[in-house]
């Protein structure tokens, strides 16, 4: 038999698995590892760290699945994208790594904006600008840490650290890289013109070459060998974004069919042929795991991770208590709203999460039903956005660690009105990975191919159209406020109270 690694670096864990070539999983482990937030809008990561408990997370999925390392064939990394993992010219660890939800960059954002930066940008990148993209955070860097920015040796994004980890070799992944504001769309390569426009020249010559995911980018050294247990030689591909390894597993190919994920970030995502230019909305466009494809995608950092930070405050809770909590609630009914800007805000710079009209006669439970709504209003505020784009889906998929929730799954159903589709595949990050060290492989000819090969078990899930009505007035309600809210944020920010 031959098996393939697949690696998922998300916002919380780090997961191994190993499947065989019909897409069966032998193992998998996880781990969590560690986001640094020291300072109000900062979050970061040890890359040093990020290694090593990606190393044991390796070795612990080998150990499970008692395969001989010399039968796995290929390894595949699946990733967060944004951010900023930095090498100095020495190819070290440039200080911690910045990760999408990072803030600290919003004054420079807001900078651009004001100068009308991002419009000069979108027909040549497909790219919005805020403060988690590579170029803002760079941006931060040389104006805050001149001598860090004079060291930068390399600029990586999170699976393509983990990438040289494995392999010593040096590039930058497709699907995620051209999502950086510093890849021209049109032309298919980085472009010196972006990093002038958005002061950056320098810094693109430190961007490795570009490799497609499915490109072997390099073999496995033998000092990662001994760390994480694979064999010596053995071939690493380039990988993916998350999202598109998402997108890939839950079977999406063309525009008949969206893809909404709920785990750290919201992410309503389609796959097309083209770029729509007549659209007045501007969709973020990134390259597609098939060659000649776009997968486009709304997104913000506003979904389940908001819940992880409240059962953090209570010991005593599990997820089994939570839904049953909030089944037992009527729905729609309650007065209580969760704004669900912990880690950022698809409603305007700078915005913040809370709680808004609690009485007396509320309890905890009425507090996670509000976190539940408020994570599906938000996102439906992207699937809104998306429709425009892709106005006859025939099913909404949805994975992520929320997908597990039939409560959650059916609120999101009631409120779209639409049939909700839940791909039984297990750990989609890595299945994803290991599909394109496959193709890698040769052991199919591409990615729409590999996608042929994942078991597809369905289950569908029906709006209740009685609740419909409900959900609606209430998601009305949620928008006026976030509205009012916006308002209020600007006035702080422009010092009028």
């Amino acid at each position: 038999m031959s098996y393939y690694l697949g690696i998922d670096c998300g916002g919380t864990f780090i997961k191994a698995a190993l499947f065989d070539t019909q897409g069966n999983m032998s193992a998998c482990m996880r781990e969590n590892v560690e986001v640094i937030s020291e300072r109000a809008g900062y979050a970061e990561r040890d890359m040093q760290q990020l290694w090593r408990v990606c190393a044991e997370v390796v070795r612990r999925t080998l150990a499970e699945s008692k395969i001989n390392p010399n039968e796995i064939k290929g390894v595949g990394i699946s990733a967060q994208g944004k951010g900023a993992f930095l090498l100095d010219k020495q190819n070290r660890p440039l200080g911690r790594a910045v990760l999408s939800s990072d803030q600290r960059a919003l004054n420079i954002v807001r900078q651009w904006q004001q100068e009308g930066i991002p419009e000069k940008l979108y027909p040549l990148t497909r790219q919005t600008l805020w403060t988690g993209h590579p170029v803002s955070i760079l941006r931060w860097i040389k104006e805050n840490e001149p001598e860090r920015y004079a060291q930068i040796g390399a600029v990586l994004m999170s699976h393509d650290y983990l990438n040289f980890c494995l392999t010593g070799q040096l590039y930058c992944e497709e699907t995620n890289i051209s999502e950086s504001n510093l890849y021209n769309m049109e032309t298919g390569a980085y472009d010196p013109a972006l990093a002038d426009l958005l002061g950056l020249s320098e810094i693109i010559t430190k961007l490795p070459p570009i490799a497609a995911p499915h490109q072997i980018i390099g073999y496995v050294t033998a000092e990662a060998a001994a760390l994480c247990g694979l064999a010596e030689g053995t071939p690493v591909v380039g990988g993916l974004f998350d999202v598109v390894s998402t997108a890939l597993c839950a079977g999406l190919k063309d525009e008949t069919k969206l893809n909404a994920v709920l785990g750290t970030w919201s992410v309503v995502s389609g796959v097309t042929d083209y770029i729509d230019q007549n659209q007045s909305v501007p969709f973020v466009y990134g390259c597609d795991a098939q060659p000649g494809q776009y997968l486009v995608h709304e997104a913000s950092p506003t979904s389940a991770a908001n819940l992880e930070w409240f059962v953090k405050q209570w010991k005593d809770l599990n997820y089994d208590m939570i839904n049953h909590a909030i089944a037992s609630l009527p729905k729609a009914e309650s007065s209580v709203f969760f704004i669900p800007f912990l880690y950022g805000s698809n409603a305007g710079l700078g915005m913040q999460a809370g709680f808004y009209g609690i009485q007396s006669m509320h309890t905890r439970d009425h507090l996670l039903q509000a976190i539940y709504e408020g994570v599906i209003f938000s996102l439906m505020q992207h699937l809104e956005q998306m429709l425009k784009r892709f106005p006859n889906p025939t099913a909404l998929r949805v994975t992520g660690g929320p997908a597990k929730s039939a409560v959650w799954l059916q609120m999101l159903a009631d409120l779209s009105g639409l049939t909700v589709e839940v791909p039984q595949v297990e750990e989609t990050g890595c299945l994803g990975a290991a599909l394109m060290a496959m193709v890698g492989d040769g052991i199919f000819k591409d990615a729409r191919t590999a996608q042929q090969q994942i078991p597809m078990n369905i289950i569908s899930i029906q709006p209740d159209l009685s609740t419909h009505d409900k959900y609606r007035r209430k998601y009305r309600r949620y928008q006026a406020l976030v509205n009012h809210l916006a308002n209020f944020n600007t006035e702080l920010q422009q010092n009028k109270l």
